[in-house]
């Protein structure tokens, strides 16, 4: 009879049972195994490259299956200073500057061709018909502590004070041909912008009235005038800061009144100067009465004498010959240029030298 089989010892059993716990735990979590498996389901990694240094093709890291993705940044709260509004812009007020420029033409510049002075008519019209010109009818609105010339019916200005806009500074006036023109009377918009903006499809009578409204025109340092120029508002702007909401806001109004358009450029430039002062109104300008102050007779440095004038040249007349032959000034329009005129008859011996046209006793007014 044969031995009975002996039995597998107890060990052996417990060996067999952790042998399987490990080949099923790597294929239930999902890691590679000590034999090089991948996961689950997973082709087998595969071997190292010829001359690589790795021995063991496990030994490579494997890529992680997911990325964490960075942290988001931490963006500031929104600040109601300085996050846009998304609300519709508040409309220029009525009868301010701003409401008045949103409603001008905006075009390009036309060109210059054809721009002469004359095309505005005569210098210093009496347009208001009151007897007395233009750049006078200036001085004494805008001048203070004026004098008058004696016999003038109140018109032209002899000397005063001019505080002016453009710059703040003190600028003293005193009539004569060699400091007339330390006073100027400019055209806020310049005679040659306004051509280049509309005013060559004007009739004639209607560019003469732009050349002699008084909204137009401001009596200015001579020196600041001249660098001035017939730039807009995009290409000069007056010195003092202070005086620059008016200064465009007067511009503005003088382009409407005549209907004349802006560029883009000069529209933008003004808009920046407004943004400071939205609620500029339009300014108006109305007649300038005579007189204001007192009179006197000019001194010999204030009126052209023929004891001063230039040298005789026999056998001319002045253009308007009236009769005499050794005039100071060829022209009115040279005369008023140097800060002569108006000359009235029975009072002023040069009335004589030009031509009364309009019969009104009165010569380059």
């Amino acid at each position: 009879m044969s031995s009975p089989r002996p039995s597998r010892p107890a060990w052996l059993a417990g060996c067999g049972l952790v042998l399987a716990a490990a080949l099923v735990w790597p294929a239930l979590s999902g890691q590679a195994d000590p034999a090089g498996s991948g996961p689950t389901g997973s082709a087998p990694a595969p071997a190292a490259a010829p001359g690589s240094t790795t021995s063991e093709p496990w030994a490579t890291p494997s890529r992680p299956t997911h990325e964490t993705a960075p942290p988001a940044p931490t963006l500031p709260s929104p600040d109601a200073s300085t996050t846009p509004s998304t609300a519709p812009a508040t409309p220029p007020r009525a009868g301010t500057a701003l409401a008045a420029l949103a409603a001008l033409p905006v075009k390009g510049r036309a060109p210059r061709t054809g721009y002469e002075r004359e095309v505005f008519g005569q210098a210093w019209s009496d347009v208001d018909r009151n007897g007395c010109d233009t750049r006078n009818d200036v001085l004494r609105r805008d001048l203070t502590a004026y004098t008058l010339k004696a016999g003038t019916h109140g018109c032209v200005v002899l000397r005063g004070t001019l505080e002016d806009p453009y710059t703040g500074d003190t600028v003293a006036f005193v009539r004569g041909q060699s400091t007339s023109s330390r006073v100027q009377v400019d055209h806020v918009v310049a005679l040659s912008d306004a051509w280049q903006k509309g005013a060559q499809q004007l009739p004639f009578s209607r560019r003469t009235a732009f050349a002699n409204d008084p909204l137009n025109l401001l009596a200015v340092g001579g020196a600041v005038n001249q660098r001035k120029g017939d730039g807009d508002a995009a290409t000069w702007l007056p010195p003092k800061r202070s005086f620059r909401c008016a200064y465009v806001a007067r511009q503005v109004a003088v382009k409407k009144r005549y209907g004349l358009w802006v560029t883009a450029a000069e529209r933008d430039a003004v808009r920046r100067v407004l943004a400071a002062c939205p609620g500029q109104p339009l300014p108006t300008a109305g007649e300038v009465p005579l007189g204001g102050g007192p009179e006197e007779v000019p001194t010999a440095a204030q009126t052209p004498s023929r004891t001063t004038a230039a040298a005789p040249r026999a056998n001319t007349q002045p253009t308007g010959g009236g009769g005499a032959t050794d005039p100071r000034f060829d022209t009115c329009r040279s005369a008023t240029a140097a800060g002569y005129g108006p000359y009235e008859s029975g009072s002023d011996p040069e009335y004589e030298w030009y031509q009364d046209r309009d019969g009104d006793g009165t010569v380059c007014e």
